[in-house]
């Protein structure tokens, strides 16, 4: 059944969802059930959780931590999207319900972690037939002690949050606040102390740890897999729509993964000069390129984020390759600079440089690399307007609330994960520019772990280089569809 629940904020349910049953209707349905318990066993990043939960506790002695899910949203009218628990949330407990908040309460010298969830639907009431959130519509919840066997945390009912807010002291409480409009609403935000409980778990997520990872590969490795489905059914010789490709690889991620990671970018053409192009309703065209920036996220959450340009036709022009050859040259300067202790701001830099020598080679930059380069003026970001990449985790943009010094004015640090994410992009409309690159971009990206020997590339299953990407795209076009 495709209809779905509303969420608590909701105000009011629709009559067709909320009928007035006749008296011997209620007394049937809440006869004759059977009750079923489930084997619970603890989930196999239990210990990883609760130290991420100690690690938080350290940062903040004698503070109440607040760490909402938040709610499902609203999609159109009373359809609502599908669920993904928020990212800190899911970190530190595993838990993936919707509503569900974590309270850390100063103890001792530490935290006691009280994960605040709905309870499964009694069969004492007629919740679990009546309400969108019980059984019959929205499937069997686990019980408080099930969900405690299976996350390794105390558990409370949800209904008793609101008592809970109300008791926390202002100014010795920190909230996780944007992801749970009860929650903000009842305790008052206090300067930046929010900020600095956002920033410190941002900056816990920057190493990873060897569970963390085996997801990140797991999630790759799926997304090698969904490019692969890709190159075997888009034709070289006709068109095909971006969303097809889109939905080619909706596929492996839904039937390897949760989702994707994040709205696939299928560019086609002078698409690929749109640096996040999500509408997908182009088609492809032998002699053009197409660029498709993709990535699954797996069952806990953790994403790839790939990006790889292809030649329609199986082959590219001589000017696709040199421009190709470029942004493979920038992304390669910039994996060889990589290994900790190196400044995140100079394997920028590292590639930006290749970039514009590039660019002086083609003749589109008329001045020294040295001189587009100047901070003064930087002309050469004119066909490369993003940078060379970000952190890589269980966000695509991991650890965006970490303080500058620790992400981007920092050093690296063996155990971060990052994209090298170098392009080109030359608009259709660039006056400045020859006529034959007007609407050609170009970007290469790979998810790469920081090691004490440098860089490794968790995405090495897909080719870069532009001769063995034309020889990858001919076996899978000859290999031909196959199912998931």
């Amino acid at each position: 059944m495709s209809d779905q629940g509303v969420s608590r904020f909701a105000t009011a349910r629709t009559a067709s969802h909320d009928p007035d049953f006749p008296q011997k209707l209620l007394e049937f349905m809440r006869a004759g059930w059977l009750d079923h318990p489930i084997e619970v066993r603890p989930q196999p990043a239990v210990t990883h959780y609760a130290r991420r939960r100690a690690a938080l506790s350290d940062a903040f002695p004698g503070e109440t931590l607040i760490i909402p899910t938040g709610p499902t949203k609203v999609r159109a009218n009373n359809t609502l999207y599908r669920f993904r628990p928020g990212s800190d949330f899911a970190y530190l407990t595993g838990d993936h319900d919707p509503d569900s908040v974590l309270i850390l309460r100063p103890s001792g010298d530490g935290h006691d972690a009280l994960l605040y969830t709905r309870q499964r639907s009694s069969r004492e009431t007629d919740e679990f037939f009546r309400d969108r959130d019980g059984e019959l519509w929205a499937g069997r919840r686990r019980t408080l002690a099930e969900k405690t066997g299976e996350l390794g945390i105390d558990t409370a009912p949800l209904a008793d949050l609101d008592t809970v807010l109300t008791r926390c002291a202002p100014g010795r409480t920190r909230v996780l606040r944007g992801l749970d409009p009860r929650v903000d609403a009842a305790v008052p935000a206090t300067g930046t102390r929010d900020r600095e409980l956002a920033a410190a778990i941002s900056e816990l997520k920057l190493v990873k740890d060897e569970w963390e990872i085996a997801q990140l590969q797991d999630a790759i490795d799926a997304t090698v897999r969904g490019f692969e489905d890709v190159a075997r059914v888009v034709p070289a010789d006709r068109g095909v729509s971006e969303r097809l490709i889109e939905g080619v690889f909706g596929l492996r991620a839904r039937h390897d993964g949760n989702d994707v990671g994040y709205g696939s970018i299928v560019c086609a053409g002078p698409h690929a000069t749109i640096l996040s192009w999500k509408r997908n309703d182009g088609l492809t065209v032998p002699g053009q390129l197409l660029l498709m920036d993709m990535g699954v996220e797996n069952n806990h959450l953790y994403t790839a984020d790939v990006t790889r340009t292809l030649p329609v036709s199986g082959t590219f022009s001589p000017l696709q390759r040199e421009v190709y050859d470029i942004v493979y040259a920038s992304q390669q300067a910039g994996m060889e600079a990589i290994k900790p202790g190196v400044r995140f701001a100079d394997v920028h830099l590292t590639c930006m440089r290749v970039l514009a020598e590039g660019l002086v080679e083609l003749g589109v930059l008329r001045m020294s690399a040295d001189e587009a380069m100047d901070p003064a003026s930087m002309l050469y970001r004119r066909w490369t307007l993003h940078g060379f990449g970000h952190m890589l985790g269980i966000d695509m943009h991991d650890c965006a609330a970490a303080r500058p010094d620790r992400y981007r004015e920092g050093e690296l640090s063996e155990g971060n994960v990052l994209t090298v994410e170098p392009g080109l992009y030359f608009q259709p409309e660039d006056g400045l520019v020859p006529a034959e690159l007007r609407g050609v971009g170009i970007r290469l990206e790979d998810d790469i772990l920081v090691t004490a020997e440098g860089a490794v590339n968790l995405s090495a299953g897909l080719p870069r280089r532009s001769g063995e990407v034309e020889a990858w795209l001919a076996a899978q076009r000859d290999a031909g569809p196959r199912l998931p």
